[in-house]
């Protein structure tokens, strides 16, 4: 099946703006809590300093910051306006999860739901390296995928919020063409309404990687971290995979 996409989905170039109605900031308090958690848990010494790579709207940077020094790296300009607007207080800096270098280590490193947009083992290897590299020994990188192979589901789910008149409202339609590749797509339809009142439609489609849980422990020590698997609290193997690298 001839399925494409452009490398970077529209929500991310022309539809930025709108990312905090479709994504609200507030709702990531507990999840960004327990990132923050987990990886203070996993490293040596106390974490001062935070690199989040794919940052994106800088929504789990907003919480995390009250507790280290939040640096923030992502792929789009726009959406890194986006999070300055709300993060002003964290340093920013536009590059691609698979090749940014910024010449420094940090106490912990986190990479977050833009982890999925590396849709094959090359790709993925590469971004945990750059993860590697800006870790600090003693240090710990997260990983926070939307899922694992194991735990695919073919789903539609819906959302969106308002800021005055202007609003905006999505549908997300998430199925995998192909179970033998390493890769799913989610199409997503936008009503989009300005503050005058105007509504028009948008379609947007994105390609997401997929991998088993044993490709991700197996890429992390490749790219020498030494790798662990974490359940959400509560009943275990109930929420997404998430991976730390604890780097030795």
């Amino acid at each position: 099946m001839n399925v494409t996409a452009p490398s970077l989905p529209r929500l991310y170039r022309e539809f930025a703006g709108w990312w905090p109605l479709l994504s609200s900031p507030a709702h990531y308090a507990i999840e960004a809590a327990w990132y923050w958690r987990v990886l203070a848990e996993h490293c040596q010494d106390p974490a001062l300093t935070l690199l989040e790579l794919g940052s994106g709207g800088g929504n789990n940077a907003s919480f995390i910051k009250q507790w280290c020094a939040v640096t923030l790296v992502d792929l789009s300009p726009a959406m890194l306006a986006v999070s300055q607007e709300l993060n002003p207080e964290c340093d920013h800096f536009i590059g691609d999860m698979r090749t940014v270098r910024l010449g420094r280590e940090f106490d912990a490193v986190m990479i977050h739901d833009a982890i999925m947009y590396m849709t094959s083992e090359a790709d993925l290897l590469r971004a945990i390296s750059t993860a590697y590299v800006h870790c600090r020994r003693g240090g710990a990188a997260l990983f926070a995928p939307d899922c694992t192979r194991e735990k695919f589901q073919p789903s539609t789910s819906h959302g969106g919020d308002d800021a005055g008149l202007r609003g905006m409202r999505y549908l997300e339609w998430t199925w995998d063409p192909d179970p033998a590749d390493t890769w799913y797509v989610t199409d997503f339809a936008y009503l989009l309404r300005d503050s005058n009142g105007a509504v028009h439609c948008e379609q947007d489609r994105h390609l997401l990687g997929l991998f088993p849980r044993a490709t991700w422990l197996s890429l992390l020590a490749h790219a020498g971290f030494e790798p662990l698997m974490v359940d959400w609290p509560g009943e275990p193997g109930a929420g997404a995979d998430v991976f730390v690298g604890v780097k030795r």
